[in-house]
């Protein structure tokens, strides 16, 4: 079965190179120009990746994304032609996994789309993961803190497991950002940290499971007295 991925681009002749060229690679792919008619396209065609652009001529990504992220959790994967990284992490606080600058290189988008999806789809192996009050179920992409679920998005999903996986061990940032998107990043990248402060709120009181190692990267370490399973 294809994959579907939805494009919400105001720029059509860029649009339309984008589209052409993920067809061609096999995926089912729709575009949008406006930012108010993506809600209830996703709702209603349930793409398996939406790519958004933050300058719409409408309602701005950001807005987009925040709406997004009310119900749905599959992969975003922003767009910007922005300088400043403000907007950049702002969108990925507001949830999005991924973004990519402007002008766009066809095989990185598909290299980062790749990846995305490569990640959102379930895992085969029957691995299941308790780190103190956090479990993680990999085949079925759920994870628990005591006991309630947890509402993650793909990429907070796959840092976890990551963590959870290698607890008690340091992870180096660039190694990190290597293995979420895919591939090789700029080290100063803020994308890692904007993730980590994401997934330390969700894991609430237990945030401090998350330790920042610093000039190194992160390691998870489970509640005092207690080891991973």
């Amino acid at each position: 079965m294809q994959e579907k991925i939805l494009i919400v681009e105001d720029d059509v002749p860029l649009a339309s190179l984008l589209s052409e060229y993920l067809s061609n690679q096999g995926f089912n792919v729709e575009v949008l120009h406006r930012g108010s008619d993506v809600k209830k396209r996703v709702v209603a065609g349930l793409p398996d990746l939406v790519i958004l652009d933050l300058m719409l001529p409408d309602v701005s990504g950001l807005d987009v994304c925040r709406s997004l992220r009310e119900g749905w959790r599959g992969p975003i994967l922003m767009l910007t032609a922005m300088k400043d990284d403000v907007d950049v992490v702002t969108g990925l606080e507001l949830g999005a996994d991924d973004y990519l600058g402007k002008p766009v290189a066809p095989r990185v988008l598909l290299a980062r789309v790749r990846a995305l999806l490569r990640r959102s789809s379930s895992d085969l192996n029957s691995e299941m993961i308790v780190v103190g009050p956090v479990a993680v179920n990999v085949p079925g992409r759920t994870a628990s803190l005591e006991g309630k679920t947890l509402d993650l998005t793909t990429t907070e999903f796959d840092l976890l497991v990551i963590l959870a996986r290698r607890a008690g061990r340091v992870q180096k940032r660039n190694v990190l950002v290597e293995e979420l998107r895919g591939i090789n990043f700029d080290s100063f990248d803020r994308s890692i940290d904007v993730l980590v402060s994401r997934l330390r709120r969700k894991l609430e009181k237990h945030g401090d499971m998350i330790k920042t190692v610093r000039g190194l990267g992160y390691l998870m370490s489970p509640p005092s007295g207690e080891t991973p399973s």
